[in-house]
């Protein structure tokens, strides 16, 4: 079996550096808040180049405490790409405000520039770039309109921990970052886990009181706030796991590398276009094929588990059916059903990515056959 994702074996290469941290924290009864939190709190802004770091609960929580934190307008417009999971659209209705679904590039399948000029009113207060499957968004010229429009630029990071924009990384470019720790991301957590970074001193001062209760001292609230906080044993998990982080990611761009290597002469695929001056840390490695289906039939049965990311774009999903957008003419709702992911991650060896391409190349040389045999047994 070659996995899509193996925490287990994850696990396995640090086990005693996490045992020995999770020991610790049950042993100094370090649940909540103190010094495993600041640590982990400290090395991830430093990390990302960020003056200030908030660990919260999760990265849905950490998008909404950010929308909170720069006190738009009651019922603002916020551009939010089509493609991407349903938290960073949720995640602008929770907090009061109106989603604006922008289209994606064809190429990267981030915002598309141009479409977020003509979807921009005098209602558009900001924009949320996420920075899909490792890929940071084109964010100079996102950049300079938010700045001619007087637009707040919120980074949605969940998938690209230590990616770099021109040498910067994610998380700094525009006002505030927000991350995911969710177990499968390139840095996980053994359970739910986020934060916020930020450069602005009076965002990351009202981030930490919003997390908080709205306390800046015990029992001293200077407003209503929620309990989004990160605990003790998992920022311990992470601060472990952060040693280790840029490795792992070096390990998936050498397996990307293959992959767009071994797959670029195979017909009937789109292969990611990584843009010049990023560095693609590849929480994803996304194909495109009109036979997907048929093709991940073809790779379930050698043993290669898939993922599809995201099957259903978000104008498409009931949740929006409201909007009116299901047959709209975006680029995202061409593409959904010809997405997939394949196996990337510290797990995998290069002859098993080997493996998979040479699966890949067996479909489409034998096309018409496969294609036959998976509509037959479909219907």
């Amino acid at each position: 079996m070659i996995k899509f994702l193996d925490l287990k074996s994850q696990y396995i290469s640090i086990k005693e550096e996490v045992d020995l941290a999770i020991s610790s924290t049950i042993e100094q009864s370090a649940y909540i808040g103190g010094a495993l939190v600041e640590s982990f709190q400290n090395s991830f802004g430093a990390y990302q180049g960020a003056k200030h770091c908030i660990g919260v609960a999760n990265g849905t929580d950490a998008l909404e405490i950010a929308i909170k934190c720069l006190e738009l307008p009651t019922n603002s417009e916020i551009i939010v790409p089509s493609n991407s999971f349903i938290s960073t659209a949720e995640a602008v209705t929770n907090s009061g405000h109106q989603i604006i679904f922008g289209d994606i590039n064809e190429n990267t399948y981030n915002l598309n520039i141009n479409d977020v000029k003509d979807k921009i009113t005098p209602r558009t207060t900001a924009i949320i770039a996420v920075h899909l499957y490792g890929q940071p968004c084109d964010m100079g010229p996102l950049k300079d309109l938010a700045q001619i429009h007087d637009l707040k630029i919120i980074e949605d990071c969940a998938q690209a921990h230590g990616a770099e924009y021109h040498g910067q990384r994610v998380g700094t470019i525009g006002e505030i970052g927000t991350f995911s720790f969710y177990p499968g991301k390139n840095l996980g957590a053994y359970g739910d886990a986020g934060a916020i970074v930020t450069n602005d001193s009076s965002l990351a001062q009202r981030a930490k009181m919003i997390a908080n209760h709205g306390r800046v001292a015990k029992y001293d609230h200077i407003m209503e706030g929620r309990n989004s906080r990160l605990d003790g044993l998992q920022a311990a998990i992470l601060s472990v796991k952060l040693k280790h982080l840029d490795s792992w990611l070096e390990h998936r761009i050498q397996l990307s590398k293959a992959y767009l290597k071994g797959l670029k002469n195979i017909g009937d695929i789109v292969l990611p276009v990584i843009n010049k001056d990023i560095r693609h840390v590849f929480h994803l490695f996304v194909i495109r094929t009109k036979y997907r289906e048929a093709l991940r039939a073809h790779l379930t049965a050698k043993n290669i588990e898939t993922g599809i990311h995201y099957p259903i774009a978000l104008p498409k999903l009931e949740a929006y059916h409201y909007m009116k957008q299901a047959d709209a003419k975006m680029m995202a709702n061409r593409l959904d059903n010809e997405l997939l992911s394949l196996p990337i991650g510290e797990h995998l060896s290069r002859e098993q990515v080997q493996e998979v391409i040479s699966e890949i190349d067996q479909f489409f040389k034998l096309k018409s056959e496969t294609i036959a045999i998976y509509n037959f047994h479909k219907n």
